[in-house]
């Protein structure tokens, strides 16, 4: 993350010359992210430094919480970073419709972030990088983080949302930490989990002396550290990565066998033609140690696609089989305000690995990713899952029943809009349209395909429920609905205020192959050394320690359903069930406090034929006991 910025405006003055000031977007037209185009990946909020885990067939983005800063009288400064205290948080599983998971409140120190920062002995949480791994038989999620540039910390997770805690309640690396001296930016971690299950970091950047071309050439800065088994804790001595040319943006990704380090170079100096200043570099190793052989570059700066620079930052990932870069580019914020300012938007392209190893050029666009699955509307569908959008915003919820750190969608007026890509609703079509609503105003939602003045199939009208977080579900009629289309849930109403809230949206269709099946938890096969039938606050099941479980076996035609469990905590803490479907763990359910919930988990893939639906606590630490009151699950 770049913290020189008179060093990048230095090199790149003319970037930001002659381009139009002040330009605001209008409500009903889209910002960034034009329909058809898959890059930026979200343009209803920013994220900077974007870092990629896939888990259960969805790609997880990470990202610096860039938000704009103002000037005192009302125009956007140029990024200072002072927001860089929490991380942003969005997942898809198509490339396209991406939902908003809210931001990790990472940052403690200081009341940061209102008394709620994980790591009360960070300032700042710069960088993400994500890595899972498998421990004792359950998937655990480390998020490393920088504080500023003086070090790295680790938070830890059972699933990529959340929540998190501090295992450690200080920095996992510092410059004290051996091997570490002479490193002038201790930021920007990556990490890998390699084959055998051993965990590395990367960390790293900065010029010592950027009046030396020798320094400016070979900085030395970057490291590679082994982590313990717990991937909380560091083995042994750092190892430096000679980069030349290094600036800052450590990367790791193994292919074929081989360790490729990529890092973005530096500004400095005069560079060979092989180091193109603000670039990413690569290098490539037999061993996640070292050491590493320089071979080319392959992103150029954000300033060559989209005509704005400023710092490169990316990540290279693997879904699905295609290999895929990720990085951050000024385009929301120079479409808002016509002039980057340094505040940075997340963007993917596909990488190509050549058969001699080597990497090609990557071709940064706004057109992105091609959406690689259409999206089942008949299953509940967060609101947040967006598209594209026209003048909304996202804000964490109190309604129930959805993901961890579940958002809505706010700031709704008078024909502003959400939209999703390749909406299948099959031949059937549907004839029901639903969503959960809260509002002080109300209006309408038109529910519209393939733009939003395509054809109209429905009108949901929405009253006031009496509170913008006093939600309520309503429904209407849809026509004319079948095959594939892009949606738009088109908002009109009255007046200057926010119209409602919006949580999730859901269709039904026009035949009976979608039924629910409900099975009662007290019915199940209880096992495990506590568990037991309950009364209140339901006839149920209480899961009091590990293995406490409840199963049953179900026979499954298709491979993909819809998931949703009533339950509650038996306090005020978080409890965790997990779902397992033939043995294979495929997500988990979170109950906050005594009031019973529904927890839904969508889009679930699994194995079909006779499966035994297991729900079974295995993250116990003495503090909470779940309650289950039913499962049941729909296409």
């Amino acid at each position: 993350m770049i913290r020189k910025r008179l060093i990048f405006l230095m090199a790149f003055v003319l970037i930001f010359s002659g381009l139009p000031m002040g330009f605001t977007h209008a409500a009903n037209q889209p910002l960034a992210k034009l329909p058809g185009n898959a890059n930026p990946l979200m343009d209803h909020k920013l994220g900077a430094d974007p870092y990629v885990l896939v888990h259960n067939g969805r790609v997880y983005v990470y990202m610096s919480s860039d938000s704009y800063v103002y000037n005192s009288n009302g125009t956007v400064k140029e990024n200072d970073f002072s927001m860089l205290n929490k991380v942003h948080v969005i997942s898809s599983a198509d490339m396209v419709n991406w939902t908003d998971h809210g931001a990790i409140p990472v940052a403690g120190s200081n009341n940061a972030n209102n008394g709620q920062g994980i790591a009360k002995w960070a300032w700042g949480s710069w960088a993400p990088a994500v890595a899972k791994k498998s421990i004792a038989g359950k998937d655990k999620f480390f998020l490393y983080f920088a504080n500023s540039a003086s070090g790295i910390g680790v938070l830890t997770a059972d699933s990529p949302i959340g929540p998190w805690s501090d295992p450690l309640g200080k920095a996992l690396v510092t410059h004290g930490t051996p091997g570490m001296s002479g490193v002038t930016w201790l930021f920007d971690p990556a990490v890998l989990v390699d084959d055998d299950g051993t965990g590395y970091l990367y960390v790293g950047g900065g010029i010592p002396n950027t009046s030396d071309p020798a320094s400016i050439a070979n900085p030395k800065t970057a490291r590679v550290l082994r982590l313990g088994d717990n991937m909380t804790s560091v083995v042994g001595s750092a190892v430096t990565i000679d980069a030349p040319y290094l600036f800052e943006d450590s990367g790791i990704h193994k292919y074929n066998g081989k360790y490729y380090y990529s890092y973005c170079i530096n500004f400095s100096g005069t560079h060979p033609a092989a180091y193109p200043a603000g670039e990413i570099g690569y290098m490539v190793s037999d061993s996640p140690m070292g050491p590493f052989t320089y071979k080319g570059h392959f992103l150029k700066n954000p300033y060559a696609f989209f005509g704005v620079g400023g710092n490169n930052h990316h990540a290279v990932f693997n879904f699905n089989n295609q290999w895929y870069t990720v990085y951050h580019a000024q385009t929301v914020s120079k479409a808002q305000h016509g002039d980057g300012k340094g505040y940075r938007s997340p963007h993917i392209n596909r990488l190509v690995h050549n058969a001699d190893g080597t990497i090609q050029e990557v071709q940064g666009n706004l057109a992105g990713i091609s959406q690689i699955a259409n999206l089942n509307p008949y299953n509940r569908v967060e609101a947040e899952t967006i598209g594209w959008q026209a003048g909304i915003t996202t804000e964490a919820t109190q309604a129930s029943g959805g993901p961890f750190s579940n958002q809505n969608v706010t700031n709704i007026h008078n024909g502003d809009w959400i939209a999703v890509g390749n909406v299948d609703f099959g031949s059937a079509g549907a004839n029901t349209f639903k969503a959960n609503v809260a509002s002080t105003v109300g209006g309408k939602i038109e529910v519209r395909l393939d733009s939003a003045t395509g054809p109209l199939v429905g009108t949901l009208n929405v009253a006031s429920t009496g509170g913008a977080q006093t939600w309520k579900e309503v429904q209407t009629t849809v026509n004319n609905a079948t095959g594939v289309h892009r949606l738009y849930l088109v908002f009109t109403g009255t007046g200057g205020a926010n119209l409602f809230n919006l949580d999730y949206w859901q269709f039904g269709n026009n035949t009976s192959s979608n039924p629910v099946t409900k099975v009662e938890a007290e019915n199940m096969t209880i096992s495990g050394p506590y568990a037991g039938t309950i009364s209140s606050p339901f006839n149920g099941v209480a899961l009091y320690a590990n293995q406490d479980a409840v199963a049953y076996n179900q026979y499954f035609g298709n491979p993909t359903h819809q998931f949703s469990v009533r339950g509650a905590s038996n306090n005020s803490s978080t409890a965790r069930v997990d779902l397992v479907i033939g043995g294979v763990t495929h997500g988990s359910f979170y109950f906050t406090g005594t009031a019973p919930t529904v927890q839904t988990l969508s889009n679930i893939t699994h194995a079909t034929g006779n499966q035994e639906v297991k729900l079974i606590v295995t993250t116990d630490n003495g503090t909470w006991d779940a309650y289950v009151d039913y499962i049941e699950y729909s296409l």
